[in-house]
């Protein structure tokens, strides 16, 4: 029995690794470990939280579960722009907290290799590059920035 759950776990670290939820922010293309995305859902409304950070959209009902929801588009300090078709809400689970993230669009689920990920570089290019882990390439010209969740999801001070 021991041994079954040991392939078990093994396979769902083998389907898991080197594998990356892509979605957009404007034009450019940010992924996070699949390992952290429960789901993908469209929009639904959320209820504001008073004294909130302003990236902080507020909270949702979630098949009665309630969970917090922040734009990542606020997060970066970009400009706000409605949500439309294409928006949607990116349920993430980080430790013992499942959070929403809306994002402009979701792309695929892409497989970058070890070998095509790279530390960002030192110099801080933008005020929302401290969110950045590394940054991975798929194909010859494509240039994904790999997300550290924790980083994304703690409150500045």
């Amino acid at each position: 029995m021991a041994q079954l759950e040991k392939k078990a776990t093994a396979s769902a670290i083998l389907t898991t690794k080197d594998r990356y939820m892509t979605f957009n922010i404007d034009s450019e293309e940010y992924g996070l470990e699949i390992s952290s995305v429960k789901e993908i859902i469209e929009m639904v409304p959320i209820t504001r939280v008073p004294d909130s950070p302003d990236y902080v959209e507020g909270i949702i009902n979630l098949r009665g579960d309630i969970i917090g929801v922040l734009d990542v588009r606020k997060r970066f300090s970009k400009i706000p722009k409605p949500y439309d078709a294409q928006t949607c809400i990116i349920v993430v689970e980080h430790e013992e907290y499942v959070l929403g993230l809306i994002v402009d669009s979701v792309n695929e689920v892409a497989t970058i290799a070890e070998s095509s990920i790279a530390a960002p570089p030192n110099a801080k290019l933008n005020h929302y590059n401290q969110y950045i882990r590394n940054i991975g390439r798929i194909n010859d010209n494509e240039v994904v920035l790999l997300l550290d969740l924790e980083k994304l999801l703690q409150q500045q001070e």
